[in-house]
């Protein structure tokens, strides 16, 4: 298990660096020279077996306590699920052929894998043999590691590399390969198939072959997604007897996680603990990666804290030895890898637990694990997500207080948390502090920061990057490609913009995407002209396809060029590219936005005639845009066309047509399309209970306005200030001076009143008489800039007339001329009531009324001097 395993390495270990590093030749010096050549060459072939097959790259590292003592070097390392070591017989001398019956006496089929295959297998289990077509070459550079085998690697792994035919390139060691060197054979492989033939050679010629040869081959199997030959492997496992291992089932687990098959994943699980076997630290380890992957964070989670517990993690596993539960459980209280709590602070740092991410850390330094790079980098991340750059600053101290030294991930980390923090100049001086501490930026490094620069508009500094990109022969990619050109764009530099565009169209390695990318960038700005040079020169480098037509219609519409985007969209076909979904809705969209629904309709049947208008998007587009023009056939035309098609109408299309009708007065025709959208089960929407308003207001039904009203007010949005306008003009009607009060009140808190709101109340006061409150109203609208219109003008001429206060009404139709808002027939027929009730005739003011119609600027002045002499006010000056 985990615990013995450790003490067996660092016993070996110890051993290794005792015999290696000592300066007393004592071990030497007990044996012959060489026979010690020998041991100390297969100890080097162990080390080197298990440092090299490390799959999660987990820094090896001095313990912390070293740093101050002078006790032996302590290594901690973590291997991969395929290279821990296992208890292995040796190999039998048994004819092969009685070794096979014995296993098949031993196992029967039901250790056969019974589960869904995702790949055909060959009935016999074993992966179809297949012709491997490449051509071998001399791989030179790696002679070197080949050479750091020692023994007979080296030589062994050229002639594989050289020679095509794996029993031609391995006769010379048939008989001399032994574990160690068919476990680095296996693994040094760089193609799956070629190691697959090699497994083959070595079963075909009854090498032994154990369970680690068979962890190295699911590994590189399922990295490869050969599913297939791993079920085969599995089987064949099996069949010879050869039993799986925590080992095992962690690789099983990690490759189908990794190959985003959680399911499998989960059942490998399910079968470990089936044949009770309990995960070890390792294999706790690729779970938790599992859900983490999966977003699952919880049982992440949940799956440590009961495997640190000592539980067993299925119940009713009687299988499990108490020996087992009783040293996993000793694993809580003794000090985990700096992988394994890696892999906790980074779940916890995705599932946004900044406080269990913290507390994970504190334990890790608290069990003297020193944490890695790595783990700086994740907690560094984490903190940074969350706004907590102090924290960042700290841990930044803390690593250099540990002599933990960044990488260029720990700078790149830096980087991209200044500039999402816009702190831009901040993530400049991490770039310069990573060049200065001898690090080379990378790609990451340097597409961050420019593009930052691009998103501000930063020319300079964007094009200095540039430059040294292009000296380290470093690919500037086409998303950053791309953010450049929108950058030149948006700093007004459109011939910069295109010069740029020009360097990467002139290479001719620009896909698709990236040329529509060009074209939106211009597009989306307004410049048609440039985004029609750019689809030009695409058209010349390669053919055509649909994003590049549909980001040139969107150029075209946004530039109002709804002739060439219709052209366009004709010329398609020509060019052997079939409109899509987008293709028709942005033109359709386009157009009729541009009220220009008779031209977008042909496009709709178009559309429905490709079997593409699945929905009623773009059936309420042309129908909305016949509304607006008030052609309520047409609207109705396109209604009925949709139901034919079997496309069901949504609550806003039911929602267009009723306010379109209700604007009209159409009470009958709206509460058709009430009824109608009731009877399909659509509930009511805000929009709907507005339009609703608006007709009942239309046809003074008081009642279900009201009913409509508090449905509004119980919605999470509430009713607009339409809606209760309209209800005051109801209630002002009635001189219902309460109700109408309450809404008014309302609006004014929630500073929703407008100027129709103020002049409806002062309506009501002045109908009922109220007149100080309607005038306090008036000068509430004086005040707050809200007589704006004549209709409120009107209104408090009204008020001042019927109230008799003349001054105030001349006053204001002298504020009427001064705000260049002409008076109309209802002004002048409330002044000529003032008049009246002065004393003055009815002829008189038919002779103002006459000169009024012959002559305004002379009528107006007429009525102003009448006025002031009636009630010796002074005569309106021109001013």
């Amino acid at each position: 298990m985990i615990l013995q395993r450790r003490r067996d390495y660092r016993r070996q270990t110890q051993l290794t660096s005792n015999t290696l590093f000592s300066s007393t030749p004592t071990f030497i010096t007990s044996l012959s020279f060489s026979c010690s050549l020998f041991l100390l060459a297969e100890m080097f072939v162990t080390l080197q077996l298990l440092y090299t097959t490390t799959c999660f790259h987990t820094p090896v590292f001095v313990s912390a306590n070293y740093l101050n003592t002078s006790s032996p070097l302590s290594v901690s390392i973590s291997l991969s699920p395929s290279d821990k070591p296992e208890q292995v017989s040796h190999r039998t001398t048994r004819p092969r052929d009685q070794r096979r019956k014995d296993n098949n006496n031993r196992f029967n089929q039901d250790t056969q894998l019974k589960k869904p295959s995702l790949d055909k297998i060959s009935k016999n289990g074993v992966p179809k043999r297949r012709h491997i077509g490449h051509e071998f070459k001399v791989r030179t550079k790696c002679s070197t590691k080949w050479a750091s085998y020692g023994g007979s690697i080296p030589a062994i792994m050229k002639a594989l590399d050289e020679i095509r035919d794996v029993a031609e390139a391995l006769r010379p060691w048939e008989d001399r390969i032994n574990n160690k060197e068919r476990s680095i054979i296996l693994k040094e492989q760089r193609r799956w198939d070629r190691a697959l033939e090699i497994f083959e050679w070595f079963k075909k010629n009854d090498h032994e072959l154990n369970v680690i040869h068979y962890n190295i081959m699911i590994r590189m199997l399922g990295r490869a997604r050969k599913w297939d030959h791993v079920e085969s492997l599995w089987n064949d496992m099996n069949a010879r007897g050869i039993v799986a291992t925590n080992s095992t089932y962690g690789t099983l687990i990690d490759v189908y996680s990794k190959g985003g098959l959680r399911d499998h994943a989960l059942f490998w699980l399910e079968r470990m603990l089936g044949q009770g076997m309990e995960p070890d630290e390792i294999t706790m380890v690729i779970v938790v990666q599992l859900y983490k992957k999966a977003g699952e964070f919880r049982k992440a989670e949940g799956f440590f804290r009961k495997w640190s517990s000592g539980k067993t993690l299925r119940p009713g596993n009687k299988n499990l030895a108490a020996s087992e539960l009783d040293e996993r459980a000793s694993c809580n209280d003794a000090s985990l890898s700096s992988h394994t709590y890696n892999t906790l602070i980074d779940t916890y740092g995705k599932a946004g637990q900044l406080k269990e991410a913290s507390e994970t850390f504190l334990k890790m330094l608290q069990q003297g694990i020193k944490p890695t790079t790595v783990t700086f980098n994740t907690m560094i991340h984490i903190c940074g997500n969350h706004g907590q750059l102090e924290e960042v600053s700290l841990l930044l101290r803390k690593m250099e207080e540990l002599q933990c030294s960044p990488n260029t991930r720990t700078y790149n980390i830096l980087i991209s948390l200044h500039t999402k923090h816009n702190d831009v100049d901040t993530a400049t001086k991490y770039f310069r502090r990573m060049k200065d501490a001898c690090l080379e930026p990378d790609v990451v490094s340097y597409r961050t920061l420019l593009y930052a620069y691009s998103i501000r508009k930063m020319v300079h500094e964007a094009e200095e990057l540039i430059s040294e990109m292009d000296e380290r022969g470093l690919e500037i990619d086409e998303f950053t490609q791309s953010a450049l050109t929108r950058m030149y764009i948006e700093a007004g530099m459109l011939e910069g913009s295109l010069l740029w565009f020009q360097r990467f169209h002139g290479a001719g390695n620009m896909t698709s995407e990236c040329y529509a990318a060009n074209i939106d960038a211009y597009g989306e700005h307004g410049h048609a002209l440039e985004a029609e040079k750019v689809f030009i020169w695409c058209q010349e480098r390669k053919s055509l396809s649909i994003l590049e037509f549909n980001v040139m219609i969107k150029a075209y519409g946004i530039g109002k060029c709804y002739d060439k985007a219709c052209q366009l969209f004709d010329s398609m076909e020509k060019h052997g590219v079939v409109a899509d979904k987008c293709s028709y809705s942005s033109l359709i969209q386009f157009l009729t936005s541009a009220d220009k629904p008779h031209i977008a309709k042909p496009y709709l049947q178009k559309m429905q005639e490709s079997g593409l208008a699945s929905d009623c998007i773009p059936y309420c587009s042309v129908i909305s845009s016949f509304a607006k023009l008030g052609q309520l056939e047409m609207a109705e035309d396109t209604y009925m066309e949709m139901i034919r098609h079997g496309v069901q109408p949504d609550v806003i299309v039911y929602g267009v047509l009723i306010n379109a009708f209700a604007d009209v007065g159409s009470f009958k025709k709206a509460m058709s399309y009430i009824d109608e959208m009731e009877r399909a089960g659509l509930p009511g929407n805000t929009v709907i209970y507005n339009s609703l308003i608006k007709l009942y207001t239309k046809v003074d039904d008081l009642k279900k306005a009201q009913e409509t009203y508090k449905l509004l007010q119980s919605s999470e949005a509430g009713p607009d200030v339409y809606s209760s306008n309209c209800m005051i003009d109801l209630y002002t009607k009635r001189s219902m001076v309460d109700q109408a009060k309450e809404i008014f009140e309302t609006l004014k808190v929630n500073g929703a009143a407008n100027e129709f709101t103020f002049s409806m109340m002062l309506c009501l006061y002045n109908k009922v008489k109220k007149f100080d409150e309607a005038i306090q109203i008036a000068k509430q609208m004086r005040n707050s800039g809200l007589l704006t219109h004549v209709l409120s003008y009107n209104n408090v001429l009204d008020l001042y007339a019927i109230s008799g206060r003349p001054k105030d009404a001349i006053e204001t139709l002298k504020e009427m001329v001064r705000a260049t808002i002409q008076p109309d027939d209802c002004s002048f027929k409330s002044l000529g009531v003032l008049l009246l009730r002065y004393g003055i005739s009815r002829h008189a003011i038919n002779k103002l009324e006459v000169c009024m119609k012959k002559d305004a600027s002379q009528g107006l002045q007429a009525w102003i001097s009448a006025l002031s002499s009636v009630f010796e006010v002074d005569d309106y000056d021109n001013e």
